[in-house]
């Protein structure tokens, strides 16, 4: 499986306010250009407490568009995803899968949510490679990782992510933002996580840098 890390943050990598607001730090370009890659993958993918948060469709949503729609895919090791959520009600139009460490909840799955179980790591989260590899079984060979910071820190520290698309926009939030990078647990740079820059280009007044792994 290939694995795509998008983030969307202002130049000091902040994806919202110290109050929240978020919507939106990129403009429509950017919005526009991420609907394409979306359309490039056979998932998208995020965590739980994005899920909670946006309340996302994770939809591919162009113009004249009629190609297939991503799965959508929520790392979610309590199984929190409300019934009433966009994702979960529409669970039987797009194939919508929820990775859990425990036993599948009816409350989702009688929506027709697929609960994938997968073991949980050293620090009791879910296994990302065991994740990776469940997914893969499932037929689900490009995904696309958009968050939120935690889950982006995961995917990068158990390195998975074989490219990183990076949209930036033309703000600074400072240190009282919040981060679009999660803990990576680096003590030096030579652990750090590198990857090699293979474009640049502006979309709208926005900066889209695309980097591969080395």
């Amino acid at each position: 499986m290939s694995v795509t890390l998008k983030l969307a943050t202002s130049l000091d990598g902040r994806i919202a306010t110290a109050a929240g607001e978020s919507r939106w730090i990129t403009g429509p370009e950017a919005r526009e250009a991420v609907h394409h890659l979306r359309a490039q993958h056979d998932a998208v993918l995020i965590g739980i407490e994005t899920a909670l948060a946006d309340d996302p469709e994770l939809t591919v949503r162009l113009p004249d568009y009629q190609g297939p729609q991503p799965a959508r895919v929520v790392l979610d090791s309590r199984q929190r995803l409300p019934e009433g959520s966009k994702l979960v009600s529409g669970a039987r139009d797009i194939p919508t899968y929820v990775v859990t460490t425990a036993a599948p909840d009816p409350r989702l799955t009688d929506l027709g949510v697929r609960v994938i179980r997968s073991p949980a790591g050293a620090d009791g989260r879910l296994d990302l490679t065991a994740v990776v590899r469940l997914l893969a079984a499932e037929g689900l060979a490009r995904l696309f990782v958009e968050g939120g910071g935690q889950v982006a820190a995961s995917f990068l520290r158990a390195g998975l992510v074989d490219a990183l698309e990076w949209f930036r926009a033309p703000l600074v939030l400072g240190a009282e933002g919040r981060p679009g990078m999660g803990n990576l647990e680096v003590s030096a740079l030579s652990d750090a996580p590198r990857l090699k820059r293979v474009d640049v280009r502006e979309v709208g007044s926005d900066l889209w840098e695309r980097y591969e792994r080395i």
